[in-house]
């Protein structure tokens, strides 16, 4: 089919490497000190490898191409994801990060269990920090970003709003870090559905907030979101 599909001088390119990372389906590679587009079937012909690009290697064209396919985009990157997450325990990564996914779907797990509520998490890690920007389990996901504390001060957090959900939670304030980039590669690199974002009424979960309202503007897409506030003793504010 003709379509359009990104080229690459090579007598301009000097082998940075920008354009491969900026390049969120992988199709590009640098091999022997060039940028080449190894996987055409990769190419979805947006662009991001455009704009990271100091001498103007690359442009786009219309031209013979097959198909975009983003069945093989999607499990190239899950297996990239395994592969990293992987390697990383060989290399010493902490066992504790290794990633999983749970099954909690509604009609296996009710919401007692033996008289005892059951858990709603849906993978781990869960901590900001520690998950990784890309993996299975965001796909299609609904997310819900949270403050660590909200899952103390509000007693039916589980039910009320980690069920059906993939959950990340964090504190700008003890981690000293701005999410805003994590939480924006999180979003424009995986397919989510929705964002909930629930924080306590205290001053330093604006912090949060702020970073999970930049990523939704950053990432470039448009989607469905709210804000949750919880008091101090317990209590949905909003």
């Amino acid at each position: 089919m003709i379509r359009k599909i990104i080229h690459i001088d090579e007598e301009k390119c000097n082998g940075c490497g920008l354009c491969a990372e900026a390049c969120h389906e992988g199709a590009i590679d640098i091999v022997d000190g060039k940028a080449k587009l190894m996987r055409e079937n990769f190419c979805d012909g947006f662009g991001d490898c455009l704009p990271g690009c100091p001498t103007g290697a690359i442009t786009f064209e219309e031209r013979e191409a097959p198909e975009y396919d983003e069945t093989a985009v999607k499990a190239a990157k899950e297996k990239r994801t395994m592969n990293e997450m992987a390697h990383e325990h060989h290399e010493g990564g902490c066992p504790g990060s290794r990633m999983m996914q749970f099954t909690q779907s509604e009609a296996e797990n009710p919401p007692v269990s033996n008289g005892k509520p059951v858990s709603r998490l849906a993978q781990w890690p869960c901590q900001i920090k520690l998950v990784p920007t890309q993996a299975p389990f965001f796909d299609g996901a609904k997310l819900l970003i949270a403050a660590d504390c909200t899952a103390y001060a509000y007693a039916n957090m589980h039910e009320d709003f980690m069920r059906g959900k993939v959950t990340i939670i964090g504190c700008p304030k003890l981690d000293a870090v701005d999410y805003s980039d994590k939480l924006t590669e999180i979003i424009r690199n995986n397919d989510i559905k929705s964002v909930t974002i629930i924080r306590m009424e205290v001053p330093c979960c604006g912090g949060l907030q702020s970073a999970a309202e930049n990523a939704l503007r950053n990432s470039g897409k448009f989607i469905p979101w709210q804000v949750v506030t919880i008091s101090c003793d317990g209590k949905i504010l909003d």
